[in-house]
């Protein structure tokens, strides 16, 4: 079963997550200096914070698949929505390990799908996302080539 992704930019991380753990009645399930992230079954979503992006507020929303299978079926939806998509293939983002590809719906809302492998010691090493959205350059994971055609 796939899981909401929604990734908030933040400008007070403690504050962030002393309300979001009131808000879903739980802790995060992972914390780090500058991000913190929730794995919620009700609702079934991944929510993340972090702080040290330019970005406040929404930064993307997500789909994660939990096999490669699943990944693949979320891949082909992209391709046959008719949008430019972004091939990002492996990489590391958000202390974590994950193949992900990116796509812009027709108002520049940046979306990514991804299937998580493993965990990282380090925020991450994406790559710009530009090419799907111009507004992704102050995202934090989102890629150059991510933007809305």
């Amino acid at each position: 079963m796939k899981r909401l992704h929604v990734h908030v930019g933040v400008s007070d991380l403690d504050r962030s997550i002393a309300f979001y753990s009131t808000l879903f009645g739980a802790a995060p399930t992972v914390t780090k200096p500058d991000y913190a992230k929730w794995m919620l079954d009700d609702p079934r979503v991944n929510f993340a914070i972090s702080a040290a992006n330019a970005a406040k507020g929404i930064e993307h929303l997500g789909i994660q698949a939990e096999s490669p299978a699943e990944l693949g079926e979320v891949y082909g939806r992209l391709k046959a929505a008719d949008r430019p998509v972004l091939e990002e293939g492996c990489t590391t983002c958000c202390y974590a390990r994950s193949e992900k590809s990116w796509i812009a719906d027709p108002d520049g809302v940046v979306w990514e799908a991804f299937f998580t492998s493993g965990e990282a010691t380090y925020y991450g090493d994406s790559p710009a996302l530009s090419a799907v959205s111009e507004t992704a350059a102050d995202s934090c994971c989102v890629p150059a080539g991510a933007q809305a055609a």
